[in-house]
């Protein structure tokens, strides 16, 4: 049937490619211009409302610097600080600020800023952070001290990694003239791009800052526009519309592979997309019973989705933490077993299957959740397909108003505990219920400072996700991109398990 399907859309897609014409002349000299697969929003401009998602680092690595942030080699480097210490007693986190640093405005980038941008900051696993540091300490201009209330070893892998956006700086004087609103709609940061104009769902408009403190990028204007469909972001790129164009999956992918003037690059990230059974805390729904949860995971042909979706690129897995990351353990992807599974719904009382409701896909996955809806379907499992505008998709996530199945993915970094916190810890920005014997090993591992011990707490978690089957993995990410010849250096995969063109101020047109 997939295979089927995958000849069918490919003869859809050469059809749709022969007659499409761009909409807009090729690129100027200078300006890079990338298809977006999603619709920009204005949040991401402002690193203080960061979601637990890889997505708006995009934006964040043009526009802002962070304290510490992923980059080539090395997922926790100094950037905005030229170093950090840490005292004996793992309380005290001590960071030193370049003095060659400074706003897109002029402003130089002070320890002030710093402490600012911790209490303002909202987004993912703010709670927890605050939770566990005591006070920001501006000790001088260019040093800024963390003091936390106890040791916490996983400071900075939430602090200082796209686990959460805490350590993007922004700046204070320039907030506190203009508003949060006037903020998001002129921000000023401190990254290799400085803002030009926006236009929500459509386009965003970077030039390059000579300034910048690690060199001045050698592209002079980044244009990121926002294409959602993959038919026609498939044909901007062809046509040389835009030079760079993300996520292409099955006969897209395929047809674009083939097609002259286009390279197809696919980096491995972090990304790891799972099924999730939201309504599993619910005594009175079929997923409350773990039985019914692990015939859904035997019915998913993971290898095929990876051959269809991403045409091998991506990695199967049975882990819900990124086998890169520190404290990872490695899972194996469950065995396809539809017999199996259909016998685990009939001991749980469901030998003709159920009525599931809604699987709602985070956007634009709306193929992905089509295929895995096939496999449940196939053992009585029926769902029905709800696609929701990103945004909205996010909001209600968050707000734990979703219900019945979800695609859920994130891309983040981190450490195991980072990408745990968020999914599966009592008041995880995405939890919609936790187990009280994660909590405990989370908060456990949370103070422990000896590293074998912490491993075995959180492999202790992993194991508990796995064989509850709290969520179905499926896949690690291969991130289709198209590249025409006018591009010499992308920036794909540069940056390890990022999805996006970064470092920015290292990309290179011919």
């Amino acid at each position: 049937m997939l295979v089927r399907s995958r000849l069918g859309a490919l003869l859809v897609i050469l059809l749709v490619l022969a007659v499409v014409t761009p909409a807009l002349a090729a690129p100027e000299p200078g300006t890079m211009v990338w298809g977006v697969h999603v619709t920009l929003v204005s949040r991401w401009l402002d690193p203080g409302e960061t979601e637990a998602l890889i997505t708006p680092f995009m934006v964040l690595y043009a526009l802002h610097d962070a304290l510490v942030k992923p980059m080539p080699g090395n997922i926790s480097t100094p950037s905005l600080a030229e170093s950090w210490s840490v005292s004996k007693d793992g309380i005290t986190y001590d960071f030193i600020l370049r003095r060659n640093a400074k706003f897109h405005n002029g402003d130089p980038v002070t320890a002030e800023d710093v402490k600012f941008t911790f209490e303002r900051y909202k987004g993912a696993s703010a709670r927890l952070l605050k939770d566990k540091v005591k006070e920001v300490q501006v000790v001088a201009p260019n040093r800024v001290r963390f003091v936390l209330k106890e040791a916490w070893p996983d400071f900075i892998a939430f602090y200082g990694t796209s686990a959460t956006g805490a350590s993007w700086i922004v700046p204070k004087k320039y907030v506190e003239k203009v508003g949060e609103e006037g903020y998001k709609k002129a921000p000023v940061g401190a990254g290799p791009f400085k803002f030009v104009s926006f236009q929500p769902g459509v386009e965003l408009v970077l030039d390059a800052f000579p300034d910048y403190w690690r060199k001045a990028p050698q592209v002079k204007r980044i244009v990121m526009r926002s294409i959602p469909d993959e038919s026609t972001r498939a044909a901007a790129v062809k046509t040389g519309e835009v030079d760079i164009a993300y996520l292409f999956v099955g006969a897209v992918a395929e047809e674009l592979k083939r097609s002259p003037g286009v390279r197809v690059t696919a980096p491995l990230l972090y990304g790891i997309y799972w099924l999730d059974f939201l309504d599993q805390w619910d005594p009175k729904s079929p997923w409350h019973d773990k039985r019914v949860r692990q015939a859904a995971s035997l019915v998913i042909d993971r290898n095929g989705i990876n051959q269809a979706e991403m045409l091998g690129y991506g990695k199967t897995t049975g882990g819900f933490v990124p086998p890169e990351f520190d404290f990872a353990l490695k899972v194996e992807p469950p065995p396809l077993d539809p017999k199996r599974a259909k016998q685990l719904l009939t001991e749980a009382g469901y030998p003709n299957g159920f009525d599931a409701g809604d699987l709602t896909p985070l956007p634009p996955y709306t193929s992905l959740a089509e295929t895995v809806g096939g496999y449940l379907q196939g053992i009585g499992i029926r769902s029905r397909v709800r696609t929701m505008e990103r945004a909205t998709f996010m909001t209600t996530w968050h707000e734990k108003k979703l219900k019945g199945l979800l695609i859920g993915a994130t891309g983040a970094a981190g450490n195991a505990a980072a990408r745990l916190e968020p999914f599966f810890t009592k008041g995880g920005l995405y939890a919609y219920g936790s187990l009280p014997e994660i909590d405990d090993l989370f908060q456990q591992q949370a103070k422990e400072l000896d590293r074998k011990k912490r491993e075995t707490l959180l492999h202790q978690i992993q194991k508990i996700v796995t064989d509850q089957t709290l969520v179905a993995p499926i896949f690690q990410q291969g991130f289709i991109w198209g590249v025409t010849s006018r591009v010499e250096v992308p920036g794909a995969g540069l940056i390890q398990g990022y999805p996006y063109a970064a470092p920015c101020e290292d990309l290179k047109l011919k």
